[in-house]
């Protein structure tokens, strides 16, 4: 329950290679001569491989060069993804290296497991998790600090002066006494043959010029002008365009297709036929389209034709009612509760739920006889390098993949079963085939945010204190196969995020969860991935607790805080800020949520109306978070904004319902998305905190199911145990 236990996500059960040691200053950061002339620092995050420097020289986790010009490069170990990394990341070498902003240029970096690998993601090379900012927060800045550094050790060698009586600025060093300033581009290569500082003083917050400012994002003018080169975009010399139609039924195969039917439309050139799937190549994709309705695929649907969303839950509600691994056990709460004055029983039902991602899932791949060539985005690009080559039979050095800007991610594209997909079909074309997954086909071919059941038991004392905690949860581990070496005695720490170390004075307090796969539905991470489900659990039992103890859910939760002060403190500053306790219409009520994920935390109040036909509008969300250091200002209150819609769109509308093998929902009209009339005022204000960055991209999203939940009760007096919210559930007798 400690507040300051916040371990790096996986750690605890899956513990950094044994090859990878401290590192000292000199391994950390390497100097040398560009191409071309100019100063090349190499900076080696600390999960990479103990033996990358001897075994690739200068290979490094990220690179600054600095060249002639004065332009600096970053190859950028993460991808940008709407959420604002290719803006704050730049901040961190900028503010350090005392160039502005505009200067610093970003490329992607190469798929390469060993050197690029996330410290804070098990070392896989990954952009997720809230973690861009958290992993690159002291590295990048000790990069940009010790180029700084060795430019000012440059100047005062030419100039015969001591280094101390230099300083730098705006992308120069200057020596005021002497009246004498040289551009980085003019010291670059001198400063290359400069030793690296073995002490770094990084700048103190107070000296801070750009982290904690709010800064325009540096890629919104090439997406306003359409320059931006998204994975959908890209045209390689001579591409075909691919529909793509995947069995309806999970597992289900290709029986019979009219082939000849196809290829009498005009534009389309092939059909190439998988196993469980077909696609149409054409000149365009309206081509392709209008091939793939005449190609009239028949499937055998296999063992799952029967399949339905009712029989995945039930199994989940059986398995929850015998005993599973435990996740978190203190003190004796089965005894604790034999004491208590008041007991409460709960249940909650989460259901599937789409990434439904603006930009659908696509490909381009190019497969010759001795190399593949892939054109994506993705979060995971060392991952689609391999899924490429396995596919190719391939050695990893002839697979190039070309990484672009994601039109939204949210997890989905921490898969690879599209580039798979794509290299497939690849094979059998000649030249670079683009395979575009329809809206349709992305939402019923995903990989889901899993099903969840609950059960939760509590104890209340004659003060209504709680004083036993008990709570058991089954449901697929997404960690279990993405990276099995998390998932150790049935338990994985993103399955139980959320759910164990809850920021409360809890005495006595057991979880347990059993891991249920569900039968032929693939799962996968979804945006705030454990916590998505947990929180809404968790915050909504503890509302339950504050009702049956007749006291105010602030109130309530304020008084088990005594140990966690950061979480009180938002808590308090978001009721404050909401007007809390300020009267209001009749059918209007306001829930809170407080957490503490992904090393930030956050409280939300939601204001919520609910119509006499049980509508629910959410009118207006209040968020107080304290996220430690703040690099823009204005990307964080962005992705409040982002994440708080992507939630109430879930907790609103979210449900993936499968009837005989098939996903019902197939576009955005059956799967619907929050509105721009139904979109909330949002006001977020940040905490400030010289702690170090918590992670933003996903807070809001696990964070506003409960509070509007919470909201509705106290609109209706009806509790929301099941999500989405059913409007039919809360209509008022006519």
């Amino acid at each position: 329950m400690n507040e300051d236990h916040f371990p790096a996500l996986f750690a605890e059960t899956y513990p950094l290679p044994a090859d990878t040691r401290p590192m000292s200053r000199r391994r950390f950061l390497q100097a040398g001569l560009a191409v071309g002339g100019g100063l090349l620092l190499n900076v080696r995050l600390p999960i990479a491989a103990a033996d990358a420097e001897e075994s690739a020289g200068f290979a490094p986790d990220a690179y600054i060069r600095i060249a002639g010009n004065g332009e600096v490069m970053l190859t950028m170990p993460f991808v940008e993804m709407g959420q604002g990394t290719y803006t704050s990341i730049p901040m961190l070498i900028a503010e350090e290296l005392e160039v502005d902003l505009d200067q610093v240029r970003l490329e992607h970096a190469p798929p390469n497991e060993k050197l690029y690998g996330n410290p804070l993601l098990a070392g896989v090379q990954a952009t997720g998790g809230s973690t861009a900012i958290r992993a690159s927060w002291r590295p990048l800045r000790e990069a940009g600090a010790a180029a700084r550094m060795m430019l000012i050790a440059a100047a005062a060698k030419r100039w015969n002066v001591d280094a101390s009586s230099c300083r730098a600025e705006h992308g120069s060093v200057l020596h005021d006494a002497g009246g004498q300033s040289l551009k980085y581009g003019e010291l670059a290569a001198d400063a290359a043959h400069m030793a690296v500082p073995e002490k770094i003083a990084l700048k103190t917050p107070a000296e801070f010029r750009l982290i904690g400012r709010s800064t325009k994002r540096l890629d919104t003018p090439a997406k306003v002008n359409g320059t931006a080169i998204f994975g959908i975009d890209v045209r390689p010399p001579g591409v075909k365009i691919a529909a793509l139609a995947q069995s309806p039924v999970f597992g289900g195969r290709v029986k019979s297709l009219n082939e000849a039917a196809a290829k009498a439309v005009k534009g389309v050139r092939q059909v190439v036929r998988l196993e469980d799937a077909v696609a149409v190549i054409a000149d365009h994709m309206g081509a392709a389209k209008k091939g793939m309705e005449a190609l009239a695929v028949e499937w055998d649907e296999g063992s799952n034709a029967k399949l339905a969303s009712a029989d995945i839950a039930a199994a989940l509600e059986l398995a929850v009612q015998s005993p599973a691994p435990v996740a978190q056990n203190i003190g004796d709460a089965d005894h604790a509760l034999t004491s208590a004055a008041t007991k409460i029983d709960a249940a909650y039902v989460m259901p599937f739920l789409a990434h439904a991602t603006m930009e659908p899932m696509n490909c381009t791949a190019h497969v010759q006889a001795d190399s593949c060539e892939v054109w994506v985005g993705t979060q995971v690009v060392a991952r689609a390098q391999a899924a490429a080559a396995k596919v190719t039979g391939l050695p990893l050095g002839k697979v190039t993949v070309h990484n672009h800007l994601i039109g939204g991610g949210f997890g989905r594209r921490l898969e690879v079963d599209g580039v798979i997909r794509a290299v497939q079909v690849a094979q059998q074309v000649d030249g670079p085939v683009k395979v575009i997954w329809t809206r349709e086909e992305d939402i019923q071919h995903d990989m889901y945010r899993p099903i969840w059941f609950d059960r939760l038991s509590a104890g209340l004392d004659a003060e209504g204190r709680p004083i036993a905690w008990n709570h058991r949860f089954a449901g697929s581990s997404v960690i279990a196969r993405w990276l099995p070496q998390a998932y150790n005695n049935g338990l994985d720490p993103d399955t139980t995020e959320g759910a164990i170390d809850l920021l409360y004075d809890l005495p006595n307090f057991h979880v347990e969860y059993r891991r249920v796969e569900p039968q032929g539905v693939p799962t996968a991470f979804w945006r705030s991935v454990g916590p998505s489900h947990n929180v809404f659990v968790t915050e909504s039992f503890i509302d339950e607790l504050a009702a049956a103890a007749k006291q105010d859910p602030v109130a309530y939760r304020s008084a088990l805080l005594e140990k966690a002060p950061r979480a009180k403190a938002v808590l308090q500053l978001a009721a404050e800020k909401a007007g809390w306790n300020a009267p209001l219409p009749e059918g209007v009520g306001r829930g809170v949520s407080l957490q503490s994920a992904f090393a930030t935390y956050m409280a939300l109040v939601a204001e919520v109306e609910v119509s006499k036909d049980g509508a629910v509008r959410v009118r207006r969300i209040v968020c107080a978070l304290d996220c430690g250091t703040v690099v823009n200002p204005d990307t964080v209150e962005a992705q409040v904004q982002g994440a708080v819609i992507f939630g109430i769109t879930a907790a609103l509308y979210g449900e993936i319902t499968i009837k005989d093998g098939r996903v019902e929902q197939a576009n955005f009209d059956s799967y619907q998305m929050l509105r721009m009339n139904e979109a909330p005022e949002i006001e977020v204000h940040i905490v400030e905190s010289t702690e170090p960055p918590g992670g933003m991209g996903e807070p809001g999203t696990s964070a506003i199911g409960p509070a509007v939940a919470n909201a509705v009760f106290a609109a209706t007096g009806k509790r929301i145990r099941k999500m989405p919210i059913a409007a039919d559930a809360l209509k008022q007798p006519a």
